[in-house]
């Protein structure tokens, strides 16, 4: 099993950048696709991108591409979130996850306990 805490979230007015941090622990990083999902109040969980065991590949939904960016260290074993250009609507409690699983597939097993992100206009 997996262990993922984030870090980085915080208050930034729209337009502005907030990068994430996903440090994960007990077990060989690269044995799994990394991912993250927001979840904003009354809303159902979305899934934002995900990257390859190799960090050479990624997705993203069509509500971030463009202005989020996901990378992973694999010699530090974290993930980040890039998010630039935010706007209002991407306020939410952001949450890291993991998976064996192909990195596009909404289907991951492992989760940490989230970071809020507020966006002001």
């Amino acid at each position: 099993q997996v262990q993922l805490v984030e870090s980085g979230g915080g208050l930034v007015q729209a337009g502005g950048s907030l990068r994430l941090s996903c440090v994960a622990s007990g077990r060989t990083f690269t044995d799994y696709s990394m991912g993250w999902f927001r979840q904003a109040p009354g809303e159902n969980r979305e899934f934002i991108t995900g990257i390859s065991k190799n960090g050479l590949n990624a997705y993203y939904a069509d509500s971030v591409k463009g202005r989020f960016t996901i990378s992973r260290d694999n010699v530090q074993n974290i993930v980040y979130l890039q998010m630039n250009s935010l706007k209002p609507e991407d306020t939410a409690v952001y949450y890291c996850a993991a998976t064996v699983n192909y990195y596009s597939i909404n289907r991951y097993d492992w989760w940490g306990r989230g970071t809020q992100v507020t966006v002001s206009s």
